[in-house]
């Protein structure tokens, strides 16, 4: 345990753990937005979806999913700051200038882009899982009304598609960053894994856009 300690305590150590997290979090993010494409085959397989992950025969997987995922956030979180304020404590006083080569937009916006991601995601789970949050009516056992009751109100469906356009940004730059942070790079496949890494967060972003854009435009419709 304090082998651990001590290694966290170095800026690497935290790289990793913002890499191990990072990379478990993407493939939640990938796996959630495959799931949500069932919306497009209508009510009843979505609902029969969202009907099994709250039963008793799939509690345990999904409470041992929303334990990793909260550690998960809580670590990239903290590793996150504590990364930024050691950066910031390193030079306490601003460049007068700055011009950017290495770094591009996505990298320069990782700071921003993570808390109004953090706040989207608190914002969903009020939304879809508690109930707590309730923009246009909520329907206990219909998950496809709700959700696309939601979208059809256009702040609502504003707030995620920034969010989504947000993320893309993060992962833009984060997924290939945590490949590199763990080695798992080569000069041979270097060029191959960033294109990989590009390509998954299009198909992410542009999934995850589809569904409040779809209601907005009209292809998907309340039952």
């Amino acid at each position: 345990m304090d082998t651990l300690r001590n290694y966290y305590a170095t800026t690497m150590g935290k790289k990793v753990v913002m890499a191990v997290t990072g990379i478990l979090l993407f493939l939640y993010v990938l796996v959630h937005m495959l799931g949500n494409l069932q919306l497009y085959a209508g009510p009843p397989l979505i609902n029969q979806y969202a009907h099994f992950l709250h039963s008793s025969r799939a509690a345990p997987l999904l409470w041992t999913a929303r334990v990793v995922l909260l550690a998960c956030v809580g670590l990239h979180i903290l590793a996150a700051a504590q990364l930024w304020w050691r950066n910031r404590q390193a030079r306490p006083v601003a460049y007068s200038g700055r011009t950017w080569r290495e770094a591009d937009l996505a990298a320069r916006t990782m700071i921003l882009s993570g808390p109004i991601i953090a706040a989207f995601v608190i914002y969903h789970i009020l939304h879809l899982t508690t109930h707590d949050v309730r923009p246009a009516p909520v329907f206990e056992d219909n998950l496809y009304a709700t959700l696309v009751g939601g979208f059809q109100v256009p702040a609502v469906a504003a707030f995620y598609i920034v969010a989504m356009v947000l993320l893309g940004f993060h992962l833009w730059h984060a997924l290939w960053s945590w490949l590199q942070t763990l080695g798992l790079t080569h000069p041979h496949y270097d060029r191959t894994l960033r294109l990989a890494a590009r390509v998954l967060t299009l198909i992410v972003v542009l999934g995850d856009l589809s569904f409040p854009l779809s209601v907005q435009l009209g292809f998907v419709t309340a039952p």
